[in-house]
């Protein structure tokens, strides 16, 4: 087999989660995945520095391209308009390249440690999102808020998108949820009046 075969890192992918799904995340070590995929442990880690980042790979970019989608918005959109028009566009992107999104998530909803993996990701798209509404001019308190909110709605979005299994695209999954959140939000300012 070749040093760098093609499509060694969609089969490593492919067989980690046949095997959590099989043995639980605990119960599967890296020499398993690799001699599933066909390649030496030695090999996995040219594709993945640990057991848990197969199921992570390309995360790294998710913040870079929030923070370039959100910097290209119409300068006269506000913040919150800004960051989900960005998430819209990016997460349309995303899920062209997720695949088997739902045995993903209940891999990652079974561990603890995936879950503060998930997470961490997460925070790393709050402070794109931050980050690039500052360089557009937003206050910090108010870019952090928005920040925080806009990240709710991707992660609301994606999960609804999961749960849609392609019956619904990302962006009428990201409106759904922005509109439940914008309602809610609502709701509970008449309730104190």
């Amino acid at each position: 087999m070749a040093r760098w075969d093609p499509g060694t890192q969609e089969r490593l992918t492919k067989a980690a989660l046949e095997l959590f799904q099989e043995h639980g995340y605990e119960g599967v070590t890296v020499t398993q995945i690799a001699e599933r995929a066909g390649i030496t442990r030695r090999s996995y880690f040219r594709y993945f520095p640990d057991k848990r980042e197969v199921l992570f790979a390309g995360s790294e970019q998710l913040p870079v391209a929030v923070a370039d989608a959100l910097l290209d918005a119409d300068e006269g959109a506000s913040p919150l308009s800004a960051a989900l028009g960005a998430l819209s566009r990016v997460g349309t992107q995303l899920v062209a390249h997720v695949d088997q999104a739902a045995e993903r998530r209940a891999v990652i909803d079974g561990s603890p440690e995936l879950q503060e993996r998930e997470r961490t990701k997460l925070a790393a798209v709050t402070t794109a999102i931050r980050d690039a509404l500052a360089r557009r001019g937003a206050q910090p308190g108010r870019a952090e808020l928005v920040a925080q909110i806009a990240t709710v709605a991707f992660q609301g979005a994606f999960s609804r998108w999961i749960d849609a299994r392609g019956r619904s695209d990302f962006p009428s999954c990201l409106r759904t949820v922005t509109t439940e959140l914008r309602q809610a939000m609502a709701a509970d300012a008449e309730a104190r009046h």
